[in-house]
């Protein structure tokens, strides 16, 4: 019994232990900066979800961490992509701004978290579900049920819908993150620019460049989002809306990015890395070898990124490294 009580008390010394460690480790994050957090939007936690007019009959839905659009200039309301984490508070939130019914909606991409929201509309009777044919034949052969199927398809990359007096602009020529494409939306006459999974104003991408398929793409998309005349921009994430600006920040980001671990990985001998480790633990390991070099390389253009723009974005602690990873596998294979 003694024995039984002595590692009942070790047990929990240990999770107190590792809690007070864990909780440290958390707090050495740099915080959100102040500066952000008086631009974000304030959503009502017990609520959940904030739906906002940004420019007439324009509207942002958001849970803080999610984004979507609500249009209702048409006859219809027209909702751009369901996130899963909205998905329940959709058309309640749509009928704090308007009576009419949701009649459209447009997927951006295919990505579970900003689609399967649909669900949450399948009593919608005619409702269309608009999406890129690469994504609809993707869709129908993964065969979710939580991912409502398109009905009308993007053929040719292009399509123009309206919307009463709005012309809503598709185009999803882009390959910059989903390998079943991407779809720009673009209201010309409310200079509004939605592109999902890009950037989040205010703050370094997500993980891995933001999950992205296809760097060499990714590297060039911020100049064609630049191309576009607007000054609202929608990214699908975070607490805030963004500009041009935010933009152009995150594309400096992303180049700094691309031009250190370049210049790391090109100036780092690998020869000279892998004989050094080999004097440790002996030429066997091959893997154990190229790993310590990329961890080298991956180590330094680390410690560059954050020095130079931790104070300028937010996350740059939490994410910088595996935007290194990425950038990595693209300066030396792609």
């Amino acid at each position: 019994m003694k024995n039984i009580q002595a590692i009942f008390v070790l047990m929990v010394s240990l999770c107190i232990c590792n809690s007070w460690t864990f909780g440290r480790e958390l707090k050495a994050y740099v915080p959100v900066f102040p500066r952000e957090l008086e631009k974000s939007f304030n959503v009502d936690p017990n609520k959940g979800y904030l739906i906002k007019e940004i420019r007439k009959d324009v509207y942002i839905l958001t849970d803080g961490i999610y984004q979507s659009a609500v249009i209702t200039s048409g006859k219809k309301v027209i909702l751009i992509d369901a996130p899963l984490s909205l998905g329940k508070n959709i058309k309640k939130a749509v009928s704090e701004v308007t009576n009419k019914e949701i009649g459209s909606l447009i997927y951006t991409h295919t990505h579970t978290d900003h689609i399967a929201g649909s669900q949450f509309l399948a009593d919608i009777k005619g409702l269309n579900i608009i999406a890129d044919e690469q994504a609809q034949k993707y869709l129908k052969e993964i065969k979710d049920p939580t991912r409502l199927l398109p009905t009308e398809i993007i053929r040719n990359k292009k399509l123009t819908i309206k919307a009463g007096s709005l012309k809503i602009q598709l185009n999803s020529m882009h390959n910059y993150h989903s390998s079943d494409g991407d779809l720009f939306v673009y209201i010309p006459e409310r200079k509004f620019l939605m592109v999902i999974d890009v950037l989040a104003p205010g703050y370094v991408p997500f993980k891995g460049l933001d999950l992205t398929t296809n760097v060499h793409g990714y590297r060039k998309i911020f100049d064609t989002i630049l191309s576009y005349d607007f000054d609202i921009f929608l990214g699908g994430h975070l607490t805030r809306l963004g500009g041009r600006k935010d933009v152009e920040v995150a594309k400096a980001y992303v180049e700094d990015l691309y031009q250190t671990v370049k210049r790391i990985h090109n100036s780092t001998d690998i020869s000279a890395s892998m004989c050094n480790t080999a004097r440790a633990v002996g030429w066997n390991n091959k893997y154990l070898l190229f790993k310590v070099f990329l961890d080298e390389v991956t180590t330094k253009a680390t410690k560059e990124i954050e020095a130079r723009w931790i104070e300028k974005l937010g996350g740059v602690d939490v994410w910088a490294k595996s935007h290194v990873e990425t950038m990595l596998v693209y300066v030396r294979w792609d």
